[in-house]
């Protein structure tokens, strides 16, 4: 069965539409704000880890660059002008413990927000809402309230 030009057209608009209603939704904005805001984040994690952390942490072992450190599997091939042939083949581990540690910090920091939000949320469940006031009685009631004590006084 082909789809005439219409019935072509029309599914790709009511697509479009529940795409549009789809990508409009509050979860779908509060994720992608998310996101980015953890993307942001993760560079300032990074930043911590790579300008602060890790100089601490190499002054006290000795004044030693993390980032450097690696273990050379093959070195590199020079020619007689000093010209490199062959890159070395190492393994950089010292970038991978800085890679952990931001990672490590980047979950505690997460950790830390979640535990903060679940107490705030139960700190609010646990404070019961004061009761709303009554509304106010409409005209009706109003004048059938009357009508009453008016009958009332009469007897």
């Amino acid at each position: 069965m082909a789809l005439n030009v219409k019935e072509a057209g029309k599914k790709s608009v009511s697509f479009l539409q529940d795409f549009k209603a789809f990508a409009m939704k509050g979860n779908v904005m509060d994720m992608a704000v998310g996101v980015i805001i953890g993307g942001a984040f993760g560079k300032i994690v990074s930043s911590l880890v790579a300008d602060v952390v890790m100089p601490l942490i190499g002054l006290i072992v000795g004044g030693v660059n993390f980032t450097d450190l690696k273990w050379v599997i093959r070195p590199e091939e020079l020619s007689e002008t000093g010209e490199v042939l062959k890159a070395a083949a190492t393994l950089n581990y010292g970038n991978f413990l800085q890679v952990t540690f931001d990672f490590l910090i980047i979950a505690f920091s997460i950790f830390a927000v979640i535990r903060v939000l679940g107490n705030l949320s139960r700190k609010k469940e646990a404070v019961p809402a004061p009761a709303p006031a009554p509304p106010a009685p409409s005209k009706e009631e109003v004048l059938l309230t009357e009508i009453r004590d008016l009958l009332k006084e009469k007897k």
